[in-house]
């Protein structure tokens, strides 16, 4: 049990958000763990939960895949969940809901924007780890989890870059001139705007491919890359 009646009603209200009304057999007490970051307890904090629904979220990434393509070969099967599960992709999946604003985090922990995406993504999985916990089923998890993965995996597998522009980028311009694209990355706004932080531009030698904005350095150069595969591979 929670003996702070605030923080029960914003898991309440988060657990709303996912779809669970019935939360009676949710463990409310591992739901605030989920949801607290290391930064905030160095002992009572996401880390165990992260590593169980690491594992929730790799069993529901694979049921999906099995049950939407089946004719798919297990080689696509692996290379489409390893983007499933990706740090960046369960971000935007906890971006869905709104998690970061139940996120228990340190003042020093929530300014570093570079790692949001990281400490997000690790929440995620912490409450897929709580709620599995809580019932020893899938049940209160796939309904609202399900058309995530689809919607995503649906997504990949109609890009041919499989969303690493970075990598496809890389592999034509070595192909085609033995060269790697040269990313130039500038802070463009300050550190506390709302707005994408960091611009890059990648070049190939004095030839200038393609620009992008992104909240950290990685995903502005990611789309850089996006933008110069969509203009000269696709």
């Amino acid at each position: 049990m929670i003996q702070d009646s605030r923080r029960s009603k914003e898991l309440e209200k988060f657990l709303f958000k996912l779809g669970l009304t019935n939360t009676e057999k949710i463990d409310f007490s591992l739901l605030d763990l989920a949801l607290t970051h290391p930064s905030v307890s160095r002992d009572a904090n996401y880390d165990q939960l992260e590593f169980v629904g690491d594992a929730v979220v790799r069993l529901a990434a694979s049921e999906v895949l099995w049950e939407t393509y089946p004719n798919c070969p297990v080689g696509e099967f692996a290379a489409i969940r390893s983007i499933l599960v990706s740090d960046r992709c369960l971000a935007e999946f906890a971006d869905c809901f709104g998690l970061e604003r139940y996120l228990l985090v340190s003042p020093s922990a929530a300014a570093d924007d570079a790692g949001k995406i990281s400490r997000v993504a690790d929440a995620f999985e912490a409450v897929l780890g709580a709620i599995y916990l809580s019932t020893q089923t899938m049940v209160m998890i796939r309904p609202w989890l399900d058309p995530l993965l689809k919607m995503k995996a649906a997504e990949v597998r109609q890009d041919p870059a499989r969303q690493n522009y970075k990598d496809a980028l890389q592999e034509w311009s070595q192909g085609n001139y033995k060269l790697l694209p040269e990313y130039r990355v500038r802070e463009t706004r300050q550190k506390h705007d709302d707005r994408d932080r960091f611009t890059a531009e990648v070049w190939l030698e004095d030839r200038h491919l393609g620009t992008g904005t992104g909240r950290s350095k990685k995903a502005a150069e990611q789309a850089a890359a996006k933008q110069a595969y969509r203009k000269f591979l696709v």
